[in-house]
C-alpha cells in the first residue's frame, strides 16, 4: 500500500506570564489559533507564575493537517487577503466584566505571527519557533507586559486513504486512492437479515437485549446488521455487526443517550480458527434539535485493551442531514480520553472517515496514519469500523410512531 504525503503543524507547551511584577494576568486567558482555509480552534492557556519556570514541554494544544494542495494554496497570493499567509494567534483574557451595567467586550493581551513559507514544503520534520516572544495587540504597539511561550513543530504525516465506492448497504467495493488512480483492496458484505442465529460471528458476542420473537416491540427495532470487510481473495478479515439494538426509548421515537445502540469491531482470532476476537465498540445515539435538519448523531469508540479494558478513544458528533468527520486524534480527545499507547506527541492522528449525512451523499473517504497500520489486516479493522459508523447514521433514523403529548423529552 502507497501513503499520501500530509504533514502536521502542532502548536504546543503553551504558556503566557506578565514581563514584571508590575503587570498582572487574571485567569482565564484563551486564545485563538487561525490558519487560512482551517476552522478557527479555541482553547484555554494556562498562566507561568514566573520567569524561572517553563510549560509543560510535551502538550499539544492544537494540530492542523495539510495535504499538498493545502500547501500550495496557502502560499499562492489571493485578493483579498494579505500577500503572504501565516499561523496567526490572538491571546485574550476571557474574564467578563460590566461597566455600569453594561457588559464589557473581552480583552486582547496580544497576537503572535508566523509566516508560511516555501519550508513547509519541504517534507521534514522541523520546528518553526520555540520560546518565549513579546506579544503585541491589534494596534501594533509592544510591551503591553505579556510573553508568549509556544512551539511550533512541522512533521510528515503520511496516511493511507481509502474510498467507499458506494453506500455501505449495497456491499461497496473499497478502493485505495494515491493521486489520480485507485486500487481495489477490500470489499464490503452487509446483511441486515433479523434470522442470523446460525452466524457464529452473531451467536459468538450475542446481545442479552436482542433475543426474543418477532413481536410487534422487536419489530420496532433494528437489529441483526453486520458487515464483513473481505481481502482480495475473499477472505473475511474484519467485521462489525450490532450487539444492542438501535430501539426509541420510552417516550421518544428516537435512539437516545439513555439507551444507545452499540457495534462490535472484531477480528479473525489468531490462535481460534473461525473465531472472532473483539477489538472495539461503538456507541451512537440521535440528539434531537428544533427541527429534524438540525439533530446530530452522536458517536462513542472505545478500543477494548487484554481483560477487555475500555479505553475511551473518540466522542464526536455530526449533522444528521449534512454528515460530518469522525476522527480519532490524540489532539482531539473528548474529556476522559486516552491514548492507545505514548503522549499525544507521540499518537497524535489515527483516523478520519468523512461521511453523508441522511439528506447528503459524499464520497465516502476513510484516511488512515501510516505510523498505525502495520498490515493489510491492521487497515481493514478500520474499515469495518467506518461501515459500523455510516450504517449507525441510518440506524438512528427516527421511528414512526406518535408521541403523547406531554412526554417528548428522552436523556
Amino acid at each position: 500500500m502507497d501513503p499520501q504525503a500530509f504533514i502536521r503543524l502542532s502548536i504546543g507547551t503553551l504558556g503566557l506570564r506578565a514581563k514584571s511584577s508590575t503587570h498582572t494576568l487574571t485567569p482565564p486567558c484563551v486564545c485563538e489559533i487561525r490558519l487560512r482555509g482551517f476552522p478557527i480552534q479555541k482553547m484555554q492557556i494556562p498562566i507561568v507564575p514566573s520567569s524561572e519556570t517553563n510549560p509543560d514541554s510535551h502538550s499539544i494544544a492544537s494540530s492542523f493537517y495539510l495535504q499538498e494542495s493545502d500547501l500550495k494554496s496557502l502560499l499562492t497570493p489571493k485578493c483579498f487577503y494579505a500577500s503572504t499567509a501565516s499561523l496567526e494567534i490572538a491571546i485574550f483574557s476571557d474574564r467578563k466584566s460590566t461597566h455600569c451595567g453594561v457588559g464589557v467586550k473581552r480583552q486582547q493581551i496580544g497576537t503572535f505571527k508566523l509566516d508560511v513559507s516555501p519550508e513547509w514544503c519541504e517534507g521534514k520534520s522541523t520546528v518553526l519557533f520555540e520560546g518565549w516572544s513579546g506579544i503585541s495587540n491589534n494596534r501594533g504597539k509592544t510591551g503591553i507586559g505579556a510573553d508568549f511561550h509556544l512551539r511550533v513543530k512541522l512533521e510528515p504525516d503520511p496516511r493511507y486513504v481509502f474510498r467507499f465506492e458506494d453506500e455501505t448497504k449495497l456491499s461497496p467495493q473499497i478502493v485505495q486512492l494515491q493521486g489520480s488512480t485507485k486500487q481495489p483492496i477490500f470489499s464490503c458484505k452487509f446483511s441486515g437479515d433479523r434470522g442470523s442465529e446460525g452466524d457464529p460471528l452473531i451467536s459468538t458476542f450475542r446481545s442479552n437485549s436482542s433475543n426474543g420473537s418477532h413481536t410487534d416491540a422487536e419489530r420496532r427495532e433494528r437489529k441483526g446488521w453486520k458487515v464483513k470487510i473481505h481481502d482480495l481473495s475473499g477472505s473475511a478479515i474484519a467485521a462489525a455487526f450490532i450487539t444492542t439494538p438501535f430501539v426509541p426509548s420510552t417516550g421518544c421515537d428516537w435512539v437516545a443517550k439513555s439507551n444507545p445502540g452499540a457495534w462490535l469491531i472484531v477480528h479473525p482470532d489468531p490462535y481460534r480458527p473461525h473465531s472472532w476476537q473483539p477489538w472495539g465498540k461503538l456507541e451512537a445515539w440521535r440528539q434531537r434539535s428544533g427541527t429534524a435538519r438540525e439533530d446530530s448523531i452522536f458517536f462513542r469508540f472505545h478500543l477494548l485493551s487484554d481483560g477487555n479494558k475500555e479505553l475511551l478513544m473518540s466522542e464526536v458528533s455530526i449533522n444528521a442531514e449534512k454528515g460530518g468527520e469522525f476522527l480519532i486524534d490524540s489532539d482531539h480527545l473528548a474529556e476522559g480520553g486516552e491514548a492507545p499507547v505514548g503522549p499525544a506527541e507521540e499518537v497524535g492522528f489515527v483516523m478520519s472517515f468523512r461521511m453523508r449525512g441522511g439528506g447528503k451523499c459524499i464520497e465516502q473517504v476513510v484516511q488512515l496514519a501510516v505510523k498505525h497500520v502495520t498490515c493489510v489486516e491492521d487497515a481493514a479493522i478500520f474499515m469495518a469500523l467506518a461501515a459500523a459508523v455510516d450504517l449507525s447514521v441510518e440506524a438512528c433514523r427516527p421511528f414512526r410512531r406518535r408521541v403523547r403529548k406531554g412526554n417528548r423529552h428522552c436523556w
